[in-house]
């Protein structure tokens, strides 16, 4: 094998990786002295700062020397600073300002060497592509540069093009880091044990996918598809004539990083609703699609000066399951409710405990982790106090990160950390149980309508207050219209899939040998402003002509047997 064989290497290969750097240990043993004494003559210095007593006066001076060290060893490293810079309870605050650099303020390379990478990978000159190009980059990141040019045909659009010689580099990086994760995994206080192994592979697939500008382009159509009913959300166009592996031009998006406070505030743009629609667009991302955006830090998200936002840059996305979706549904409903017996089986369910594992010491750990950081309301929730107090419990106990959760905590942690740069008393909480709680009762899916069954239905009886908890919820969303919910629900109801729900809600409404009218009276007050007796009507009336002949035809039995139903001799209190 020579250097050719990973020119052409497509997708992340652990074993063909290991195996060609196997006969090149010359290359291996060089990287590694360059790394560990790049780090040792870094770690020298703050030990040096502690003994002199100039640990906080030196630490500004350290933050920078270590985003200059990541620069300089390239954009593996520069990668992973990347990832660090999203996490404020990992990261101190002044080596995090330093870290955040690396989004999108790093040295660009030569603009000879960018052009003549564009005029080999399309086959003609930049002046024959391009009627006007940026005579130097306007952004450069760990794997590439922007210019910023405009098209023959008139439109504006952004060039990417990609770092030279940039798999040598990344694969030599991930066969160390890969193999110093066989023997430091085990040493970790954190039960990653194999799973920090499975991590670095995660690593090396989402960098190898990145580095493929034709896999972001397809990326981007599938997301602008997904979110074509959201006119709040805005992509970029991908023009394919003028894009390859190592070369993508796409629709040039006019606006600035939701970091830029004084552009927002210039723009008479509302923070809290720009938070609004990342929050939101983030969880449509996990839990209705599955297809998420796993690097949505500033420098990939915009916010345009018409209100929308505008997500960038593709390369770093994932899939999840329609299992693991629904999982993921569950545990905020277990969460919010705190049913910790059954966030505990969503945990095992998720990957985060072994099938084997015995849940029930870890119940009460649970209790006690999560029911301090949700507190006495829902809205004080947030993942930083979480990953904090996390991180004891899973010394304690055996929880492993699946090395496909290590993408969405990321994001889920990058997202509430820019919120909170936007809005210092934003709870993500607050914004995601009520889409949960909306998701839920408007059941547009069989899936979704069995989670607000089993959510609603908790060993057999009907639970009035998690039904009052999800409407109270859902109606602080001042978007959310009960109407069209009742309708959907009445629909429900009279369909023969609710057969079983409507023999459920009329003996829970007699449950316990008494007419349960207190529960009905207070989710009667809950909804009465919302359903006037006319838009209740329109309702009704909007359901039955929603109905086939068919299941109109296959209620009336049904409806015959709830109209003869007797309840138990038991006489009831008046």
């Amino acid at each position: 094998m020579s250097q050719h064989f990973l020119s052409r290497l497509k997708r992340y290969d652990p074993d063909a990786i290991a195996k060609y750097y196997r006969y090149r240990p010359w290359l291996t043993i060089w990287r590694s002295l360059v790394v560990i004494g790049t780090f040792v003559g870094f770690f020298l210095g703050l030990k040096f700062d502690e003994w002199q007593g100039l640990a906080e006066v030196n630490r500004p001076r350290r933050a920078t020397q270590i985003r200059k060290i990541l620069t300089r060893l390239g954009p593996t490293f520069i990668k992973v600073g990347q990832a660090l810079s999203t996490r404020p309870d990992l990261i101190r605050k002044d080596y995090l300002d330093e870290l955040i650099k690396l989004q999108d303020q790093l040295p660009p390379f030569s603009n000879a060497i960018a052009f003549s990478i564009i005029e080999a990978e399309l086959d003609r000159s930049v002046s024959e592509i391009y009627r006007e190009i940026s005579p130097d980059p306007v952004a450069a990141a760990s794997l590439g540069q922007v210019y910023r040019a405009k098209l023959y045909s008139g439109e504006e659009v952004a060039v990417k093009v990609q770092r030279p010689n940039l798999l040598p580099t990344l694969t030599l990086d991930l066969h160390l880091m890969r193999w110093s994760a066989t023997w430091l995994g085990p040493l970790l206080p954190l039960n990653l044990g194999h799973d920090l192994t499975l991590i670095v592979d995660e690593f090396g697939i989402k960098l190898f996918e990145e580095v493929d500008y034709q896999n972001e382009g397809r990326n981007a159509e599938k997301f602008a598809a997904n979110f074509a009913d959201d006119p709040r959300v805005k992509v970029p166009e991908i023009y394919w004539q003028h894009s390859s592996q190592h070369v993508l031009t796409l629709e040039w998006i006019n606006g600035f990083k939701l970091n830029d406070f004084d552009r927002i505030r210039e723009s008479n743009l509302d923070p809290n609703v720009l938070i609004e629609i990342g929050v939101t667009t983030g969880l449509r991302q996990l839990l209705e699609f599955g297809f998420f955006h796993a690097d949505p830090h500033p420098g990939n998200l915009f916010a345009m000066p018409d209100g929308r936002m505008a997500y960038i840059d593709f390369g770093m996305m994932d899939q999840l399951d329609q299992t693991t979706k629904e999982t993921l549904v569950d545990s905020v409903v277990h969460l919010i409710n705190k049913d910790y017996e059954d966030l505990a089986a969503d945990f095992v369910r998720l990957g985060f405990l072994t099938p084997k594992t015995n849940i029930v010491p870890i119940i009460p750990a649970l209790e006690k982790v999560l029911g301090n950081a949700i507190g006495k309301n829902v809205g004080d929730f947030n993942f930083k106090t979480v990953t904090d107090d996390f991180s004891e419990l899973m010394y304690e106990y055996p929880f492993r990160v699946p090395a496909k959760f290590a993408l969405i905590i990321r994001s889920l942690v990058t997202q509430e950390g820019l919120a909170l740069t936007l809005s210092p008393d934003f709870r993500i909480v607050e914004v995601a149980y009520p889409y949960v709680a909306r998701r839920l009762l408007t059941g547009e899916t069989p899936e979704l309508r069995r989670r607000l069954l089993e959510l609603l239905f908790k060993d057999d009886r009907f639970q009035w207050h998690r039904l009052e908890n999800m409407i109270a919820i859902a109606r602080s969303d001042n978007s959310f219209d009960l109407l069209p919910t009742a309708q959907l629900g009445l629909q429900f109801l009279m369909s023969e899939e609710g057969q079983y729900f409507r023999r459920q809600l009329l003996l829970a409404l007699i449950e316990d040998d008494r007419l349960h009218t207190e529960e009905v009276q207070r989710l009667w007050s809950l909804v009465k402003d919302d359903l006037k007796p006319g838009k209740l009507l329109t309702a009704a009336l909007g359901a039955i002509t929603g109905l086939t002949m068919e299941s109109a035809a296959s209620l009336l039995p049904s409806m015959a047997t709830l109209l003869t139903f007797q309840p138990p001799a038991t006489e009831l209190p008046r």
